[in-house]
């Protein structure tokens, strides 16, 4: 292409150089030899942008498969994880209904004390999204809808998320920290954490610390979210 333009470029000076044709004639040839340079360039440059095009594109498609793969090893952690906070809801609930007084009855706290003394959180695979993101390619995904999907995601749905779950967590190490500094041990090899979970000052942690239901509505949002950009995806691939 290149090499026609050159062409066409170097007929229209020689036409111009040229004392053997009259002056109309003379401009009627460049003009014709003009729109075809014309035409030329603006074809070139349309081919140029196709290909630019189709190129973006297949950069988009791996981009959406990745993502695919992500967010579905993310709903399958944040499924467990909420798991876990419904559990936690119910391990300080049970902990906060005691009377004043009693024990703790040694199966329930057998079966609430994985809850008691975990914590859980979300590490997304935000690897390939944020790669993307930085790159200024998010914009190159056609699907408008789909996009905003994406950006609502992991700018705000998983923000938000990770915010809740680590101020629970912070208020988890509240009890941590009270159980560390006054755990001990008994003769016969046990500890007193179950008196320690049933003083006043347990009590009060363990109240804050039965409210999960931010928490789990924010991994609802988050879950239905990835579901809809997921399914999104293959629409699109289809």
């Amino acid at each position: 292409m290149e090499h026609e333009i050159t062409g066409h470029s170097r007929k229209v000076y020689k036409l111009w150089k040229s004392q053997d044709i009259s002056p109309w004639k003379k401009v009627k040839e460049i003009g014709i030899e003009v729109l075809i340079i014309v035409f030329a360039v603006s074809f070139a440059a349309f081919l140029e942008r196709q290909r630019e095009h189709s190129s973006e594109q297949k950069e988009v498609h791996a981009f959406l498969n990745g993502l695919k793969t992500d967010l579905t090893n993310d709903i399958r952690e944040m499924e467990s994880d909420k798991k876990s906070y419904i559990g936690a809801a119910k391990a300080f609930r049970y902990l906060t209904s005691l009377p004043p007084g009693q024990k703790l009855n040694p199966d329930s706290l057998r079966k609430h004390q994985g809850y008691i003394l975990n914590t859980t959180g979300l590490v997304p695979n935000d690897g390939r999204y944020q790669g993307f993101k930085s790159s200024g390619k998010l914009s190159t995904i056609e699907n408008e809808e789909l996009q905003n999907t994406i950006l609502d995601l992991y700018q705000e749905d998983l923000p938000n998320l990770i915010s809740s779950t680590n101020l629970y967590t912070k208020r988890k190490e509240v009890l941590f920290a009270y159980l560390f500094d006054t755990m001990k041990r008994n003769p016969d090899g046990s500890n007193n954490m179950p008196d320690l979970l049933i003083t006043d000052k347990a009590y009060n942690i363990s109240i804050t610390l039965s409210f999960t239901q931010e928490v789990i509505d924010r991994y609802d949002s988050a879950i239905s979210k990835s579901k809809k950009i997921i399914t999104a995806i293959e629409r699109e691939q289809q």
